[in-house]
Protein backbone atom coordinates (compact mmCIF):
# COMPACT_ATOMS: atom_id res chain seq x y z
CA UNK A 1 0.00 0.00 0.00
CA UNK A 2 1.49 3.35 -0.99
CA UNK A 3 1.55 6.31 1.41
CA UNK A 4 -1.36 8.10 -0.29
CA UNK A 5 -3.62 5.03 -0.18
CA UNK A 6 -2.69 4.36 3.45
CA UNK A 7 -3.55 7.92 4.51
CA UNK A 8 -6.83 7.82 2.58
CA UNK A 9 -7.82 4.45 4.02
CA UNK A 10 -6.91 5.56 7.53
CA UNK A 11 -8.97 8.74 7.14
CA UNK A 12 -12.01 6.81 5.86
CA UNK A 13 -11.82 4.28 8.68
CA UNK A 14 -11.28 6.96 11.35
CA UNK A 15 -14.26 9.04 10.19
CA UNK A 16 -16.51 5.97 9.94
CA UNK A 17 -15.40 4.69 13.36
CA UNK A 18 -15.91 8.15 14.88
CA UNK A 19 -19.43 8.37 13.43
CA UNK A 20 -20.45 4.84 14.41
CA UNK A 21 -19.11 5.22 17.95
CA UNK A 22 -20.85 8.59 18.32
CA UNK A 23 -24.15 6.99 17.24
CA UNK A 24 -23.53 4.05 19.57
CA UNK A 25 -23.01 6.37 22.54
CA UNK A 26 -25.51 9.19 22.02
CA UNK A 27 -28.63 7.02 21.60
CA UNK A 28 -28.59 6.08 25.31
CA UNK A 29 -29.79 9.57 26.19
CA UNK A 30 -33.08 9.39 24.22
CA UNK A 31 -33.45 5.74 25.31
CA UNK A 32 -33.38 6.85 28.95
CA UNK A 33 -35.78 9.72 28.17
CA UNK A 34 -38.26 7.38 26.45
CA UNK A 35 -38.06 4.24 28.59
CA UNK A 36 -36.63 5.44 31.92
CA UNK A 37 -33.67 4.58 34.12
CA UNK A 38 -34.72 0.98 34.81
CA UNK A 39 -34.69 0.04 31.12
CA UNK A 40 -31.41 1.92 30.65
CA UNK A 41 -30.09 0.01 33.67
CA UNK A 42 -31.06 -3.40 32.24
CA UNK A 43 -29.66 -2.44 28.84
CA UNK A 44 -26.40 -1.26 30.44
CA UNK A 45 -26.10 -4.41 32.56
CA UNK A 46 -26.78 -6.85 29.72
CA UNK A 47 -24.94 -5.15 26.87
CA UNK A 48 -21.38 -5.49 28.29
CA UNK A 49 -21.94 -9.25 28.72
CA UNK A 50 -22.87 -9.52 25.04
CA UNK A 51 -20.10 -7.13 24.07
CA UNK A 52 -17.41 -9.19 25.81
CA UNK A 53 -18.64 -12.32 24.02
CA UNK A 54 -18.79 -10.40 20.73
CA UNK A 55 -15.28 -8.96 21.03
CA UNK A 56 -13.78 -12.31 21.98
CA UNK A 57 -15.55 -13.85 18.98
CA UNK A 58 -14.97 -11.04 16.50
CA UNK A 59 -12.47 -8.30 17.36
CA UNK A 60 -9.28 -10.02 16.31
CA UNK A 61 -10.66 -11.68 13.18
CA UNK A 62 -10.65 -8.70 10.78
CA UNK A 63 -7.10 -7.71 11.71
CA UNK A 64 -5.81 -11.30 11.56
CA UNK A 65 -7.43 -12.02 8.18
CA UNK A 66 -6.31 -8.71 6.70
CA UNK A 67 -2.72 -9.32 7.83
CA UNK A 68 -2.61 -12.88 6.45
CA UNK A 69 -4.21 -11.91 3.13
CA UNK A 70 -1.86 -8.94 2.77
CA UNK A 71 1.11 -11.26 3.40
CA UNK A 72 -0.19 -13.77 0.86
CA UNK A 73 -0.49 -11.03 -1.74
CA UNK A 74 2.93 -9.60 -0.92
CA UNK A 75 4.60 -13.00 -1.34
CA UNK A 76 2.50 -13.81 -4.42
CA UNK A 77 0.91 -16.83 -2.70
CA UNK A 78 -2.60 -15.78 -3.63
CA UNK A 79 -3.76 -19.39 -3.66
CA UNK A 80 -3.64 -19.15 0.16
CA UNK A 81 -6.34 -16.46 0.17
CA UNK A 82 -9.10 -18.99 -0.41
CA UNK A 83 -7.84 -21.16 2.46
CA UNK A 84 -7.67 -18.12 4.77
CA UNK A 85 -11.20 -17.04 3.79
CA UNK A 86 -12.79 -20.48 4.24
CA UNK A 87 -10.96 -21.15 7.52
CA UNK A 88 -11.99 -17.76 8.90
CA UNK A 89 -15.62 -18.34 7.85
CA UNK A 90 -15.71 -21.72 9.63
CA UNK A 91 -14.15 -20.22 12.77
CA UNK A 92 -16.67 -17.37 12.66
CA UNK A 93 -19.63 -19.77 12.52
CA UNK A 94 -18.16 -21.89 15.34
CA UNK A 95 -17.44 -18.85 17.51
CA UNK A 96 -20.92 -17.48 16.93
CA UNK A 97 -22.74 -20.73 17.67
CA UNK A 98 -20.61 -21.46 20.74
CA UNK A 99 -21.03 -17.99 22.22
CA UNK A 100 -24.79 -17.87 21.58
CA UNK A 101 -25.32 -21.42 22.88
CA UNK A 102 -23.38 -20.71 26.06
CA UNK A 103 -25.38 -17.56 26.85
CA UNK A 104 -28.70 -19.23 25.91
CA UNK A 105 -28.10 -22.38 27.98
CA UNK A 106 -26.83 -20.46 31.01
CA UNK A 107 -29.13 -17.46 30.61
CA UNK A 108 -30.95 -18.18 33.87
CA UNK A 109 -27.89 -18.20 36.19
CA UNK A 110 -26.31 -15.34 34.22
CA UNK A 111 -29.50 -13.28 34.63
CA UNK A 112 -29.55 -13.95 38.38
CA UNK A 113 -25.90 -12.89 38.57
CA UNK A 114 -26.81 -9.65 36.76
CA UNK A 115 -29.52 -8.66 39.19
CA UNK A 116 -32.54 -10.86 38.53
CA UNK A 117 -34.78 -12.63 35.98
CA UNK A 118 -35.89 -9.33 34.39
CA UNK A 119 -32.73 -9.26 32.28
CA UNK A 120 -33.04 -12.80 30.85
CA UNK A 121 -35.17 -11.93 27.81
CA UNK A 122 -32.90 -9.05 26.83
CA UNK A 123 -29.83 -11.26 27.30
CA UNK A 124 -31.10 -14.02 25.00
CA UNK A 125 -32.28 -11.64 22.27
CA UNK A 126 -29.05 -9.64 22.11
CA UNK A 127 -27.01 -12.87 22.18
CA UNK A 128 -28.66 -13.83 18.87
CA UNK A 129 -26.47 -11.13 17.29
CA UNK A 130 -23.53 -13.49 17.88
CA UNK A 131 -24.92 -15.75 15.13
CA UNK A 132 -24.34 -12.96 12.60
CA UNK A 133 -21.55 -10.67 13.79
CA UNK A 134 -18.53 -13.05 13.60
CA UNK A 135 -19.36 -13.94 9.98
CA UNK A 136 -19.76 -10.23 9.20
CA UNK A 137 -16.28 -9.62 10.64
CA UNK A 138 -14.76 -12.06 8.14
CA UNK A 139 -15.82 -9.87 5.22
CA UNK A 140 -14.53 -6.72 6.90
CA UNK A 141 -11.14 -8.35 7.35
CA UNK A 142 -11.22 -9.76 3.83
CA UNK A 143 -11.63 -6.34 2.22
CA UNK A 144 -9.01 -4.84 4.55
CA UNK A 145 -6.56 -7.47 3.29
CA UNK A 146 -6.96 -5.92 -0.16
CA UNK A 147 -6.27 -2.42 1.25
CA UNK A 148 -9.92 -1.40 0.93
CA UNK A 149 -11.16 0.13 4.18
CA UNK A 150 -14.39 1.56 2.75
CA UNK A 151 -16.52 -1.60 3.22
CA UNK A 152 -15.49 -1.82 6.89
CA UNK A 153 -16.22 1.87 7.53
CA UNK A 154 -19.52 1.91 5.65
CA UNK A 155 -20.73 -1.34 7.22
CA UNK A 156 -19.98 0.04 10.70
CA UNK A 157 -22.13 3.10 10.02
CA UNK A 158 -24.95 1.00 8.49
CA UNK A 159 -24.91 -1.33 11.49
CA UNK A 160 -25.16 1.51 13.99
CA UNK A 161 -27.80 3.45 12.04
CA UNK A 162 -30.10 0.43 11.79
CA UNK A 163 -29.38 -0.62 15.37
CA UNK A 164 -29.97 2.78 16.96
CA UNK A 165 -33.06 3.54 14.87
CA UNK A 166 -34.72 0.22 15.77
CA UNK A 167 -33.78 0.51 19.46
CA UNK A 168 -35.46 3.91 19.76
CA UNK A 169 -38.49 2.93 17.63
CA UNK A 170 -39.03 -0.25 19.65
CA UNK A 171 -38.64 1.66 22.92
CA UNK A 172 -41.17 4.28 21.82
CA UNK A 173 -43.69 1.70 20.59
CA UNK A 174 -43.43 -0.63 23.60
CA UNK A 175 -43.69 2.26 26.06
CA UNK A 176 -46.74 3.58 24.19
CA UNK A 177 -48.57 0.26 24.66
CA UNK A 178 -47.55 0.12 28.36
CA UNK A 179 -45.42 -3.00 27.95
CA UNK A 180 -43.57 -4.30 31.00
CA UNK A 181 -39.97 -3.30 31.71
CA UNK A 182 -38.83 -6.84 30.83
CA UNK A 183 -40.57 -6.72 27.43
CA UNK A 184 -39.24 -3.23 26.63
CA UNK A 185 -35.69 -4.24 27.58
CA UNK A 186 -35.90 -7.34 25.40
CA UNK A 187 -37.58 -5.49 22.53
CA UNK A 188 -34.90 -2.83 22.20
CA UNK A 189 -32.24 -5.53 21.87
CA UNK A 190 -33.76 -6.54 18.53
CA UNK A 191 -31.98 -3.49 17.08
CA UNK A 192 -28.57 -5.12 17.62
CA UNK A 193 -29.58 -8.26 15.70
CA UNK A 194 -30.96 -6.40 12.70
CA UNK A 195 -28.09 -3.90 12.71
CA UNK A 196 -25.55 -6.71 12.34
CA UNK A 197 -27.74 -8.42 9.73
CA UNK A 198 -28.02 -5.23 7.64
CA UNK A 199 -24.24 -4.80 7.77
CA UNK A 200 -23.68 -8.42 6.71
CA UNK A 201 -26.10 -8.12 3.76
CA UNK A 202 -24.29 -4.99 2.57
CA UNK A 203 -20.90 -6.74 2.79
CA UNK A 204 -22.18 -9.87 1.00
CA UNK A 205 -23.60 -7.84 -1.89
CA UNK A 206 -20.37 -5.84 -2.13
CA UNK A 207 -18.25 -8.99 -2.02
CA UNK A 208 -20.12 -10.67 -4.87
CA UNK A 209 -19.77 -7.55 -6.99
CA UNK A 210 -16.10 -6.94 -6.19
CA UNK A 211 -13.01 -8.01 -8.15
CA UNK A 212 -11.60 -9.55 -4.96
CA UNK A 213 -13.87 -12.61 -4.92
CA UNK A 214 -12.16 -15.83 -3.90
CA UNK A 215 -10.96 -17.87 -6.87
CA UNK A 216 -11.25 -21.63 -6.44
CA UNK A 217 -7.82 -23.23 -6.38
CA UNK A 218 -6.48 -26.26 -4.54
CA UNK A 219 -8.77 -28.50 -2.49
CA UNK A 220 -9.61 -27.34 1.03
CA UNK A 221 -8.93 -30.10 3.60
CA UNK A 222 -9.10 -30.53 7.35
CA UNK A 223 -5.31 -30.27 7.45
CA UNK A 224 -5.55 -26.92 5.66
CA UNK A 225 -8.11 -25.81 8.21
CA UNK A 226 -5.84 -26.80 11.14
CA UNK A 227 -2.86 -24.92 9.71
CA UNK A 228 -4.71 -21.67 8.96
CA UNK A 229 -6.94 -21.73 12.04
CA UNK A 230 -3.80 -21.90 14.18
CA UNK A 231 -2.35 -18.88 12.40
CA UNK A 232 -5.60 -16.89 12.62
CA UNK A 233 -6.11 -17.66 16.31
CA UNK A 234 -2.48 -16.86 17.16
CA UNK A 235 -2.96 -13.40 15.70
CA UNK A 236 -6.56 -12.73 16.70
CA UNK A 237 -6.72 -13.81 20.36
CA UNK A 238 -4.23 -11.24 21.75
CA UNK A 239 -5.84 -8.52 19.60
CA UNK A 240 -9.29 -9.49 20.87
CA UNK A 241 -8.18 -9.34 24.50
CA UNK A 242 -6.42 -6.02 23.85
CA UNK A 243 -9.59 -4.62 22.25
CA UNK A 244 -11.73 -5.54 25.20
CA UNK A 245 -10.52 -2.86 27.65
CA UNK A 246 -13.66 -0.79 28.20
CA UNK A 247 -16.12 -3.63 27.55
CA UNK A 248 -14.46 -5.92 30.09
CA UNK A 249 -14.40 -3.24 32.78
CA UNK A 250 -18.07 -2.47 32.03
CA UNK A 251 -18.74 -6.21 32.29
CA UNK A 252 -17.21 -6.17 35.77
CA UNK A 253 -19.66 -3.39 36.65
CA UNK A 254 -22.56 -5.49 35.30
CA UNK A 255 -21.69 -8.26 37.75
CA UNK A 256 -20.21 -6.50 40.79
CA UNK A 257 -22.38 -3.38 41.06
CA UNK A 258 -25.66 -5.39 41.45
CA UNK A 259 -23.80 -7.73 43.83
CA UNK A 260 -22.42 -4.80 45.84
CA UNK A 261 -25.84 -3.15 46.02
CA UNK A 262 -27.40 -6.39 47.27
CA UNK A 263 -24.66 -6.66 49.90
CA UNK A 264 -25.46 -3.08 50.91
CA UNK A 265 -29.06 -4.12 51.58
CA UNK A 266 -30.69 -2.64 48.45
CA UNK A 267 -33.93 -4.34 47.43
CA UNK A 268 -33.76 -6.44 44.25
CA UNK A 269 -36.52 -4.38 42.62
CA UNK A 270 -34.40 -1.21 42.88
CA UNK A 271 -31.08 -2.57 41.59
CA UNK A 272 -31.77 -2.12 37.86
CA UNK A 273 -33.11 1.37 38.46
CA UNK A 274 -29.98 2.33 40.43
CA UNK A 275 -27.77 0.79 37.75
CA UNK A 276 -29.61 3.00 35.25
CA UNK A 277 -28.64 6.02 37.36
CA UNK A 278 -25.03 4.78 37.38
CA UNK A 279 -25.19 4.27 33.60
CA UNK A 280 -25.81 7.98 33.08
CA UNK A 281 -22.15 8.46 33.94
CA UNK A 282 -20.88 5.65 31.72
CA UNK A 283 -22.96 7.06 28.86
CA UNK A 284 -21.21 10.41 29.14
CA UNK A 285 -17.80 8.70 29.31
CA UNK A 286 -18.53 6.81 26.10
CA UNK A 287 -19.34 10.10 24.39
CA UNK A 288 -16.24 11.80 25.82
CA UNK A 289 -13.94 8.96 24.72
CA UNK A 290 -15.22 8.68 21.14
CA UNK A 291 -12.15 10.48 19.76
CA UNK A 292 -9.63 8.29 21.60
CA UNK A 293 -11.34 5.03 20.66
CA UNK A 294 -11.60 6.16 17.02
CA UNK A 295 -7.90 6.91 16.51
CA UNK A 296 -6.75 3.59 18.00
CA UNK A 297 -7.79 1.42 15.02
CA UNK A 298 -5.70 3.24 12.38
CA UNK A 299 -2.96 3.90 14.97
CA UNK A 300 -2.12 0.20 15.38
CA UNK A 301 -1.04 -0.54 11.76
CA UNK A 302 0.80 2.80 11.58
CA UNK A 303 2.77 1.95 14.74
CA UNK A 304 3.42 -1.57 13.46
CA UNK A 305 4.84 -0.25 10.19
CA UNK A 306 7.14 2.22 11.96
CA UNK A 307 8.39 -0.49 14.33
CA UNK A 308 8.99 -2.89 11.43
CA UNK A 309 11.06 -0.18 9.70
CA UNK A 310 12.97 0.30 13.00
CA UNK A 311 12.05 3.98 12.79
CA UNK A 312 12.25 4.79 16.51
CA UNK A 313 12.16 8.56 15.94
CA UNK A 314 9.00 8.21 13.84
CA UNK A 315 7.45 5.88 16.43
CA UNK A 316 8.24 8.31 19.26
CA UNK A 317 6.76 11.15 17.22
CA UNK A 318 3.51 9.22 16.69
CA UNK A 319 3.23 8.38 20.41
CA UNK A 320 3.81 11.99 21.45
CA UNK A 321 1.46 13.44 18.81
CA UNK A 322 -1.40 11.09 19.67
CA UNK A 323 -0.95 11.80 23.38
CA UNK A 324 -0.95 15.53 22.67
CA UNK A 325 -4.15 15.28 20.59
CA UNK A 326 -5.81 13.22 23.32
CA UNK A 327 -4.77 15.71 26.01
CA UNK A 328 -6.00 18.60 23.87
CA UNK A 329 -9.52 17.12 23.68
CA UNK A 330 -9.87 14.94 26.77
CA UNK A 331 -8.70 17.25 29.57
CA UNK A 332 -11.15 20.10 28.76
CA UNK A 333 -13.90 17.52 28.16
CA UNK A 334 -13.39 15.94 31.60
CA UNK A 335 -13.22 19.26 33.46
CA UNK A 336 -16.21 20.50 31.45
CA UNK A 337 -18.27 17.44 32.45
CA UNK A 338 -17.24 17.91 36.07
CA UNK A 339 -18.15 21.61 36.03
CA UNK A 340 -21.50 21.16 34.31
CA UNK A 341 -22.63 17.97 36.03
CA UNK A 342 -25.90 19.38 37.42
CA UNK A 343 -27.29 21.08 34.29
CA UNK A 344 -26.07 18.19 32.08
CA UNK A 345 -27.81 15.65 34.31
CA UNK A 346 -31.07 17.62 34.36
CA UNK A 347 -30.99 18.59 30.71
CA UNK A 348 -30.10 15.16 29.29
CA UNK A 349 -31.53 12.72 31.86
CA UNK A 350 -34.61 14.65 33.15
CA UNK A 351 -33.59 15.01 36.83
CA UNK A 352 -30.63 15.48 39.20
CA UNK A 353 -30.43 11.95 40.58
CA UNK A 354 -26.94 10.45 40.63
CA UNK A 355 -25.19 13.78 40.01
CA UNK A 356 -22.23 12.84 42.20
CA UNK A 357 -21.82 9.59 40.27
CA UNK A 358 -21.99 11.50 36.99
CA UNK A 359 -19.36 13.98 38.25
CA UNK A 360 -16.84 11.32 39.29
CA UNK A 361 -17.25 9.12 36.19
CA UNK A 362 -17.32 12.17 33.91
CA UNK A 363 -13.97 13.32 35.26
CA UNK A 364 -12.52 9.82 34.81
CA UNK A 365 -13.12 10.11 31.04
CA UNK A 366 -9.67 11.65 30.47
CA UNK A 367 -7.95 8.62 31.99
CA UNK A 368 -10.27 6.26 30.13
CA UNK A 369 -9.21 7.93 26.87
CA UNK A 370 -5.53 7.68 27.80
CA UNK A 371 -5.86 3.99 28.71
CA UNK A 372 -7.54 3.25 25.37
CA UNK A 373 -4.73 5.11 23.63
CA UNK A 374 -2.01 3.35 25.65
CA UNK A 375 -3.51 -0.07 24.90
CA UNK A 376 -3.55 0.74 21.18
CA UNK A 377 0.08 1.88 21.29
CA UNK A 378 1.16 -1.33 23.04
CA UNK A 379 -0.65 -3.37 20.38
CA UNK A 380 1.06 -1.36 17.65
CA UNK A 381 4.42 -2.07 19.32
CA UNK A 382 3.66 -5.81 19.03
CA UNK A 383 3.04 -5.99 22.77
CA UNK A 384 -0.60 -7.08 22.56
CA UNK A 385 -0.03 -9.85 25.14
CA UNK A 386 1.36 -7.34 27.63
CA UNK A 387 -1.61 -5.03 27.01
CA UNK A 388 -3.93 -7.97 27.63
CA UNK A 389 -2.22 -8.78 30.94
CA UNK A 390 -2.61 -5.16 32.07
CA UNK A 391 -6.32 -5.30 31.24
CA UNK A 392 -6.77 -8.52 33.21
CA UNK A 393 -5.00 -6.85 36.14
CA UNK A 394 -7.38 -3.88 35.79
CA UNK A 395 -10.37 -6.22 35.81
CA UNK A 396 -9.18 -7.84 39.05
CA UNK A 397 -8.65 -4.42 40.63
CA UNK A 398 -12.08 -3.21 39.49
CA UNK A 399 -13.74 -6.30 40.93
CA UNK A 400 -12.13 -5.83 44.34
CA UNK A 401 -12.56 -2.03 44.44
CA UNK A 402 -16.22 -2.20 43.36
CA UNK A 403 -17.14 -4.59 46.15
CA UNK A 404 -15.19 -2.61 48.78
CA UNK A 405 -16.16 0.91 47.70
CA UNK A 406 -19.85 0.18 47.07
CA UNK A 407 -20.21 -1.13 50.63
CA UNK A 408 -18.78 2.12 51.96
CA UNK A 409 -20.14 4.70 49.49
CA UNK A 410 -22.95 3.07 47.48
CA UNK A 411 -23.07 4.06 43.79
CA UNK A 412 -20.45 6.76 44.40
CA UNK A 413 -18.11 3.92 45.36
CA UNK A 414 -18.53 2.25 41.97
CA UNK A 415 -17.77 5.57 40.27
CA UNK A 416 -14.70 6.14 42.45
CA UNK A 417 -13.52 2.61 41.64
CA UNK A 418 -13.70 3.43 37.92
CA UNK A 419 -11.60 6.56 38.36
CA UNK A 420 -8.94 4.84 40.50
CA UNK A 421 -8.59 1.81 38.19
CA UNK A 422 -8.19 3.91 35.04
CA UNK A 423 -5.59 6.13 36.72
CA UNK A 424 -3.61 3.03 37.73
CA UNK A 425 -3.86 1.50 34.23
CA UNK A 426 -2.76 4.80 32.66
CA UNK A 427 0.34 4.88 34.87
CA UNK A 428 1.21 1.24 34.14
CA UNK A 429 0.70 1.62 30.37
CA UNK A 430 2.77 4.80 30.25
CA UNK A 431 5.62 3.29 32.29
CA UNK A 432 5.81 0.21 30.06
CA UNK A 433 5.70 2.20 26.81
CA UNK A 434 8.48 4.49 28.10
CA UNK A 435 10.50 1.41 29.03
CA UNK A 436 10.60 0.42 25.34
CA UNK A 437 10.55 3.82 23.66
CA UNK A 438 11.55 6.95 25.52
CA UNK A 439 8.94 9.63 24.90
CA UNK A 440 7.80 12.78 26.65
CA UNK A 441 4.59 12.12 28.57
CA UNK A 442 4.27 15.54 30.23
CA UNK A 443 5.90 18.78 29.14
CA UNK A 444 5.18 22.52 29.05
CA UNK A 445 2.55 22.02 26.36
CA UNK A 446 0.74 19.50 28.55
CA UNK A 447 0.84 21.89 31.52
CA UNK A 448 -0.66 24.66 29.36
CA UNK A 449 -3.51 22.36 28.33
CA UNK A 450 -4.11 21.26 31.93
CA UNK A 451 -4.07 24.81 33.36
CA UNK A 452 -6.35 26.07 30.56
CA UNK A 453 -8.78 23.20 31.22
CA UNK A 454 -8.88 23.86 34.97
CA UNK A 455 -9.46 27.60 34.56
CA UNK A 456 -12.14 26.98 31.94
CA UNK A 457 -13.85 24.45 34.23
CA UNK A 458 -13.81 26.84 37.19
CA UNK A 459 -15.27 29.73 35.15
CA UNK A 460 -18.17 27.76 33.65
CA UNK A 461 -18.79 25.69 36.77
CA UNK A 462 -18.61 28.37 39.48
CA UNK A 463 -22.12 29.79 38.81
CA UNK A 464 -23.64 26.31 39.26
CA UNK A 465 -22.72 26.47 42.96
CA UNK A 466 -25.30 29.24 43.44
CA UNK A 467 -28.08 28.01 41.14
CA UNK A 468 -30.92 25.80 42.38
CA UNK A 469 -31.29 23.60 39.30
CA UNK A 470 -34.04 21.61 41.01
CA UNK A 471 -36.39 24.50 40.17
CA UNK A 472 -35.26 24.69 36.52
CA UNK A 473 -36.84 23.05 33.50
CA UNK A 474 -34.88 20.74 31.21
CA UNK A 475 -34.95 23.38 28.47
CA UNK A 476 -33.40 25.96 30.79
CA UNK A 477 -30.70 23.49 31.84
CA UNK A 478 -29.86 22.61 28.24
CA UNK A 479 -29.72 26.31 27.39
CA UNK A 480 -27.28 26.87 30.22
CA UNK A 481 -25.14 23.93 29.05
CA UNK A 482 -25.02 25.21 25.46
CA UNK A 483 -24.02 28.73 26.53
CA UNK A 484 -21.44 27.38 29.01
CA UNK A 485 -19.91 25.06 26.40
CA UNK A 486 -19.63 27.91 23.88
CA UNK A 487 -18.02 30.14 26.50
CA UNK A 488 -15.77 27.30 27.67
CA UNK A 489 -14.48 26.50 24.18
CA UNK A 490 -13.62 30.13 23.44
CA UNK A 491 -12.02 30.60 26.88
CA UNK A 492 -10.02 27.38 26.54
CA UNK A 493 -8.58 28.23 23.12
CA UNK A 494 -8.05 31.88 24.08
CA UNK A 495 -5.82 30.73 26.91
CA UNK A 496 -3.90 28.43 24.60
CA UNK A 497 -3.43 31.39 22.27
CA UNK A 498 -2.16 33.59 25.09
CA UNK A 499 0.21 30.81 26.13
CA UNK A 500 1.37 30.70 22.47
CA UNK A 501 0.19 27.11 22.15
CA UNK A 502 -1.97 27.89 19.09
CA UNK A 503 -1.71 30.63 16.45
CA UNK A 504 -4.05 33.39 15.31
CA UNK A 505 -5.62 31.36 12.51
CA UNK A 506 -6.66 28.51 14.81
CA UNK A 507 -8.16 31.00 17.31
CA UNK A 508 -10.11 32.82 14.57
CA UNK A 509 -11.54 29.50 13.36
CA UNK A 510 -12.69 28.60 16.87
CA UNK A 511 -14.39 31.99 17.35
CA UNK A 512 -16.10 31.76 13.94
CA UNK A 513 -17.53 28.35 14.81
CA UNK A 514 -18.99 29.71 18.04
CA UNK A 515 -20.89 32.50 16.22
Amino acid sequence: MNQSTFVKSTLILTIATLLSKALGSLFRIPLQNIAGDEVLGIFSIVYPVYLVALILSVAGIPTAISKLIAEARATENESNIRAIYITASILAVLFGLTSFSFIYVFSDPIANMLGGPQVQTALIIVAATLLVAPYMAVYRGYFQGFDDMRPTGTSQVIEQLVRVTLILLMAYYLVSINASTEVISGGVMVGSVFGALASLIYLLVLYHRSPFKVVKSKKFTFTTFKVWSGKILKLSIPIAIGSITMALLNFVDSVTVPFGLRQAGIDLSEIHYLFGIYSRGTTMVQIATVFASSIVLPLIPLMTRKMAEKDLIGTRSIIERTHYMTYLISWPASFGLLALTLPVNLGLFTNLEGSSVLAIIGFSSVFTSLVLLGTGILQGMDLAKVAALFIIFGVLLKTVFNVLFIRMLGLDGAALSTLVVYVILFIINSFYIKKHIQFTLFNKRTVKILVSSIIMGVVIGFPTLFIDFATWSRLQALGYVCVAIALGVVLYFLQLFLYKEIGKNELKNVIKRRK
